[in-house]
Parts: C-alpha cells; sequence; structure tokens
C-alpha cells in the first residue's frame, strides 16, 4: 500500500497521535550536542515525510533527509521545499557529502531483516559521519518485550474525513509480522479499504551494540523517556571500521 494514499494516511494518523516532533527533535539536539558541541549538520534517515526535518532544521544549520518511498518524500518535498532528501535504502547508500549527526527514529531500523543487514545500515551512517560525529537510533522492541497478538488502533475524525488504521502482530522467531489495515471514508470520495504487512526484526540491545561497535562507533542505551523503546546514541571514534 506504500502510494500517495499511504503517505497521507501515515501524516493523519500520527498528528492524530500528538506526535511531539518539536520536543523530539529538541532532544536529539541536546544529545548530539552533549557529544559533539559544534555539530551544525544533520542527517535524518528514513525521514517519512519529514516531521522532525522542520524542527531539526532550527537546530542544526544544515540538515537533508534520506527515505525509501518517493510519495514520503514527495510529500516531505512540498512541505519543506528548502530541505533535501534523498531517495536509498538505509542498509546500503550513498550521499556526497557527510554530516555530524545521523537519526533514524520511528523505530524504523525494525525493517532492516537480518542482523547482517543491521551491521550495514549501521556501517552506511558511519561513513556519512564527519569525525567525532553521532548517530542517534530509536530501535524497536528488544525481543523479550514483545507481546504476540499485540491488537492496535488509531480513529482519526475530521468533518469530511473518518480513518480507521488497526493491526495484530505475530511472531515467527525474530520476524514479526504486522498485519495492517486502513479504512478511509471521505465525504467527496467514499470508502477505500487498504492493507499492508509489515516485517519487523525484534534485535537484541547486545545485537545493537555489536552493530554499533562494528562501525566504529562507541555505544550507550538510553531506556525511558519520551521514546517508548529507548534510543541508541554511539559516537563514532575514528577507528577502521570492521
Amino acid at each position: 500500500m506504500y502510494g500517495a494514499a499511504y503517505a497521507e494516511i501515515y501524516d493523519l494518523i500520527y498528528a492524530s497521535r500528538d506526535k511531539d516532533y518539536a520536543g523530539e527533535s529538541a532532544e536529539l539536539a541536546a544529545l548530539v550536542r552533549a557529544r559533539k558541541p559544534d555539530a551544525a549538520s544533520l542527517l535524518d534517515v528514513a525521514c517519512g515525510t519529514g516531521g522532525h526535518l522542520a524542527h531539526l532544521k532550527q537546530e542544526f544549520g544544515t540538515v537533508a533527509g534520506l527515505e525509501q518511498s518517493e510519495h514520503m518524500i514527495a510529500r516531505a518535498n512540498r512541505a519543506m521545499p528548502d530541505i533535501p532528501v534523498y531517495q536509498g535504502d538505509m542498509r546500503d547508500f550513498h550521499v556526497e557529502r557527510t554530516f555530524d549527526a545521523v537519526v533514524c527514529m520511528f523505530s524504523s531500523i525494525g525493517y532492516v531483516g537480518s542482523t547482517a543487514a543491521l551491521d550495514s545500515t549501521l556501517k552506511s551512517f558511519a561513513h556519512h559521519l564527519n569525525p567525532g560525529g553521532v548517530i542517534i537510533i530509536e530501535p524497536w522492541y528488544f525481543p523479550d518485550g514483545f507481546l504476540p497478538g499485540y491488537i492496535a488502533n488509531d480513529l482519526v475524525r475530521t468533518p469530511d474525513r473518518v480513518t480507521v488504521r488497526v493491526s495484530h502482530s505475530t511472531r515467527e522467531g525474530d520476524q514479526v509480522p504486522m498485519t495492517v489495515h486502513y479504512i478511509d471514508a471521505q465525504r467527496d470520495a467514499g470508502i477505500k479499504h487498504y492493507t499492508d504487512v509489515h516485517w519487523m526484526t525484534l534485535f537484541e540491545r547486545e545485537q545493537y551494540e555489536a552493530a554499533f561497535e562494528q562501525a566504529g562507533c562507541r555505544v550507550e542505551y538510553l531506556p525511558g523517556g519520551r521514546f517508548n523503546c529507548g534510543l541508541f546514541v554511539g559516537t563514532r571514534t575514528d577507528q577502521p571500521l570492521r
């Protein structure tokens, strides 16, 4: 379902959840500057429609995004024409510059698929860092924190539209197929039904930490706070990548 309709519904759902993009961006900036006080540039990987980028632009002189979906990129470009958003796969991408910080939010890292892909992803991030640069990742659930059979729902209502999202997650080893259904009713367009399956991977804390270390970064895990699954914060040590 990853088309223009999904990108629009994505924004509606997060708006209904009162996603605090400004507060999260301020916290990310503080974490970066605590480790690299002169940080002036940032790359937001898997940036979606750019909800964080507008606020991160106020914290850093130069920001850019990386996103796989062309429809997400199109919405980001319309909302923020002055911020470049590159198309690419986080597991193996190349942007023609480096940054003082690379962040990856929304637990998007859970989509990479395997430990080998996690290692490749962190190396891609590190290759785009300046010396002493910082990587911040919002992980997905650790295996012992996942609840098989978990169901979730969202309801968005406006005068001309009602959008419902429901999901059900099961577990197959370290893989989680999350089946999602959307019902989108619009006054002038009638009712449409979309469905897709998000394949997520459950990584152990130690697997995240090993990926950071293999990418030449010191890493710490910050549990709790405003981020449900905590944050991993890594700092490039300028040692050769393993």
